[in-house]
């Protein structure tokens, strides 16, 4: 029996590491801080595995054949892509896959009726490049990434993801190699409209409240109340990534998130925070 030794949700926002120098000073130091923190956290759990949820951006799935999950099944990843590197200011870095993990964990959720399909070859941009940056700066934990539609019609519902983490809990307590610690991630958000009509503006009120149901543990107010469409109104084509988000909180199934950092930064052109869930003593 593997064990959930982690579990958090943090943004991957290009501008923590591309342009962090464009925040007002205290606004960077406090992300900085804040993602370092939740880095010390992470890495005191000693996870082996990270099962990372993360939108694909439409990097490796074409708007005309998207699925809800895409798992990545090659025993090696590198990143960033060589389009990003300049962009996000992040040195070129590899990581281990796992190949077992990554096939049953398709197996599962292609089982229980989830549209999910595999890849040996994807390319990487802020949504691992950034958050590995902060959490395994030397990127000695293995990673099963897991591409999400997140931005294209028909998108999974948030009753879907919160199962697809209840599932993914099962799957590492049943399924997973005896004594393997493994932590779940999910990473995008908080609220950002990336080239639309608010991409200069940060909706700070939805971030606050998003963030008060994890911390309150709710899951049926925000089954029920963050839709897809309230999460498109405080900016579409990005705050969707939040259905990242809602996989961890899935897994959790009921434990309070603990708020790490908030920033609703318009400088870096999105509301940025991370949040953890207590799951081992």
């Amino acid at each position: 029996m593997a064990e959930l030794v982690a579990n958090i949700a943090l943004s991957h926002a290009p501008g923590l590491t591309g342009w962090l120098d464009q925040a007002p000073k205290d606004e960077a130091d406090r992300l900085v801080a804040g993602f370092e923190e939740i880095g010390r956290r992470f890495r005191a759990t000693k996870p082996d595995l990270i099962i990372g949820l993360a939108n694909d951006h439409c990097l490796n799935m074409p708007v005309d054949g998207v699925h809800d999950f895409c798992v990545g099944t090659a025993p090696r990843w590198q990143g960033p892509a060589d389009w990003f590197s300049d962009w996000l200011n992040v040195p070129p870095y590899k990581v281990s896959g796992h190949a077992e993990a990554s096939a049953i964990i398709r197996d599962r959720l292609q089982g229980a009726g989830f549209d999910a399909t595999d890849s040996q070859d994807l390319l990487f941009d802020d949504n691992w490049s950034v958050p590995l940056l902060y959490l395994t700066p030397d990127y000695d934990v293995a990673l099963v990434p897991i591409h999400m539609n997140c931005i294209v019609p028909p998108l999974i519902s948030p009753e879907k993801c919160y199962a697809a983490g209840q599932l993914l809990a099962k799957v590492i307590r049943e399924d997973l190699p005896d004594g393997l610690r493994v932590a779940i991630m999910g990473t995008g958000g908080l609220s950002h409209d990336p080239g639309g009509p608010k991409y200069f503006e940060v909706d700070e009120e939805f971030d606050r409240w998003f963030l008060s149901l994890l911390e309150a543990g709710d899951s049926q107010t925000m089954l029920r109340e963050a839709t897809i469409e309230r999460m498109g109104a405080a900016g579409d084509g990005g705050t969707t990534e939040l259905l990242s988000w809602l996989i961890p909180m899935g897994a959790a199934d009921g434990v309070a998130a603990t708020t790490v950092c908030y920033e609703p930064s318009v400088a870096l052109r999105c509301g940025m925070g991370a949040v953890h869930w207590q799951m081992a003593a």
